[in-house]
């Protein structure tokens, strides 16, 4: 007997072998997608933080508390050691100021050496730290530093 093709029950073991492949490929790219979102998020959040912080590096002194986030020349936001929203306590000496973008919220903060006006201070400690939900909603955060010497006592 010649036989010319596969019969019923081959080809339907063939489409469930199939079907479990297919279906452990696209669990693969799911998984791998949210890798990728991810990944983006942390890169956005290091991005906005460093930029913070280079920002706060590369302004006049006088201007330390003022913050141009849309690059109009004018600012949006003055730093506060007032207590309210992100700043832990009033007159601590440390200035705090935040925004959120694109899923990632920025807190940065200027710590003088010494509680009290930042004229008076020879440096400050100049933070910025960008946090994001991670997987299963865990926070994820990414922190930078540096310190900035106020010219007045160092020259210019």
């Amino acid at each position: 007997m010649k036989n010319d093709g596969f019969s019923l029950i081959e080809v339907m073991v063939a489409m469930v072998i199939v079907g479990v492949a297919l279906m452990g490929t696209l669990g693969a790219l799911e998984v791998s997608s949210r890798h990728v979102r991810q990944g983006g998020l942390n890169s956005k959040a290091i991005e906005l933080a460093q930029a913070r912080l280079e920002a706060k590096r590369s302004v006049r002194w006088q201007s330390l508390l003022e913050d141009d986030l849309n690059r109009d020349g004018t600012p949006e936001t003055l730093m506060a050691d007032d207590g309210q929203g992100s700043d832990r306590a009033a007159g601590d000496g440390i200035y705090t100021a935040m925004y959120e973008r694109d899923g990632v919220t920025v807190v940065w903060t200027i710590e003088t050496e010494e509680p009290g006006p930042l004229y008076s201070t020879a440096m400050v400690i100049i933070r910025a730290v960008a946090s994001h939900s991670g997987p299963n909603g865990h926070k994820r955060e990414v922190k930078v530093a540096t310190i900035r010497a106020n010219p007045n006592f160092v020259g210019q």
